[in-house]
């Protein structure tokens, strides 16, 4: 074996641990690290019997994984978001030298990347931020990866990423440098948002269609709608999730209904907030995840109600699923847009279009939709912007708001479905009522206002008393 790895991995979780074999299904020599704790010794010990036969030396020792690498170092942290990751760069800073470079693969917020970016320039140590997507099956085969920061770190590292991505349709590595500072974990914040909304979008239409179908024929439904152009990973996992039993029964019927979730969402919606950007399917796709949390307070509400659930029959079908193709595109419409208005806010000159091309494979998000995406964005700003785009969602707007106000006459909630039909409703408005709103800011806090019979940009102020 090399008297020197080419490359570190430092934790050795679910992810660390598979992103480790996929490097050295490329050939490359590894030194991997996992802390010496007795929670974890096991880890490091099934690790090693592992790559026993493989070009990976391994370690609980922090000194000793550092010595093993050549230089610059190129160390990737693998380890939970925040305090753990903080102290694990700590104790690597006076180890390192000027020129290495550490990775940081977690789901880090961007700005606390950017704070690390600081601090290891400080000590002329590269710091990237790096989002990687995927999950298990993509760390261990091809994920999609958003490295950002310095460039000329990333390209220090380039070739390694680029052997362990996830391939498009056109053989091309799905990693690409972002752009600087944090810009690489916002870009995998935003994909994570998406996320968040595909997945409720999914659950909605699960639950419009569960008081009419069997869940062996839901299943069915979503591979027929699988097969054309709602095609996604996660339609496919959804699909696999239907179909599992135990025994005899369905096992999604024993899953409680209590979504967990990590902050990237919210983060997401913080963000969509403070920059101005409209992202309420989002916000939505969050909330809906915070309310299932309150199981108790639901049951003990339920029994209060009067009218009966009842989804989606035959006769919908149609609109369901066209509905639901029409939110996602809008969907992904707030997510590019949230992007754009950032990489203007933060100087980053993101490419949108690059960033849709790493979204359609590896990733969770990967769909016929994301392959769609990729060319639209390389011919216009926005989504909507595009005339084809646009008109696809047009032509499904009487479905979406249909489907929509048949759920809430229901009593089923949708959030997301009704996010998205508001929002195409109040964007496609020439007028709306936040003239009222404007006044009532101008009366009791002299906010101003402007007029629609004077064009000249100027501000008016009335003493309403």
């Amino acid at each position: 074996m090399n008297r020197y790895s080419e490359f570190g991995i430092a934790g050795l979780g679910v992810m660390g641990r598979n992103l480790c074999f996929n490097f050295l299904d490329r050939d490359i020599v590894l030194s991997a690290y996992n802390r010496n704790d007795p929670n974890e010794i096991k880890i490091i010990e099934q690790f090693r019997s592992e790559t026993r036969d493989k070009k990976c030396k391994c370690f609980t020792d922090l000194s000793a994984f550092i010595a093993s690498l050549e230089r610059p170092r190129k160390i990737l942290l693998m380890v939970k978001a925040g305090k753990a990751t903080d102290d694990l760069i700590a104790q690597l800073m006076p180890n390192l030298e000027a020129g290495d470079i550490i990775i940081d693969g977690g789901n880090s917020h961007y700005q606390e990347t950017e704070r690390r970016q600081e601090l290891c320039l400080n000590g002329m140590v590269e710091f990237i931020g790096c989002g990687i997507s995927g999950g298990e099956k993509g760390a261990r085969f091809g994920p999609s990866i958003m490295p950002g920061g310095s460039l000329d770190a990333y390209l220090n590292v380039r070739t390694y990423l680029d052997k362990i991505a996830a391939r498009d349709k056109l053989d091309k590595s799905c990693s690409v440098y972002i752009g600087p500072g944090g810009s690489g974990h916002f870009v995998k914040m935003v994909h994570n948002g998406i996320e968040y909304v595909e997945m409720q979008l999914l659950s909605e239409c699960y639950d419009l269609l569960h008081s009419r179908f069997e869940v062996s024929e839901i299943a069915d439904i979503f591979r027929d709608w699988n097969k054309g152009e709602c095609s996604s990973y996660l339609l496919e996992i959804t699909i696999s999730i239907l179909e599992k039993k135990e025994g005899d029964v369905f096992l999604i019927e024993k899953i409680l209904d209590k979504a967990g979730n990590k902050g990237t969402g919210s983060w997401s919606s913080i963000a969509s907030l403070q920059l101005g950007s409209v992202n309420n399917m989002m916000c939505s796709a969050v909330n809906a995840r915070y309310i299932s949390s309150f199981k108790s307070t639901r049951i003990r509400f339920n029994e209060r109600k009067l009218n009966k659930s009842e989804g989606v029959d035959n006769k919908l079908l149609k609109l369901l699923r066209e509905a639901y193709q029409s939110a996602r595109r809008i969907n992904h419409h707030q997510g590019f847009q949230l992007l754009k208005m950032a990489s203007d806010q933060y100087n980053w000159n993101l490419s949108l279009t690059e960033i849709a091309r790493i979204w359609t494979n590896g990733c969770i998000i990967r769909s016929d939709l994301m392959e769609e995406c990729v060319n639209t964005l390389k011919y216009s700003e926005s989504l909507l912007d595009d005339v084809v785009f646009y008109k696809s969602v047009l032509n499904a707007n009487d479905q979406l708001t249909n489907i929509t106000s048949h759920a809430i006459l229901k009593a089923i909630p949708v959030p997301c479905l009704s996010a998205a039909a508001n929002y195409w409703i109040a964007i496609n408005r020439a007028n709306l009522p936040a003239n009222l709103i404007q006044a009532q800011r101008d009366y009791f806090g002299a906010h101003t206002y402007q007029r629609t019979d004077d064009n000249s940009g100027k501000y008016y102020h009335t003493n309403w008393d």
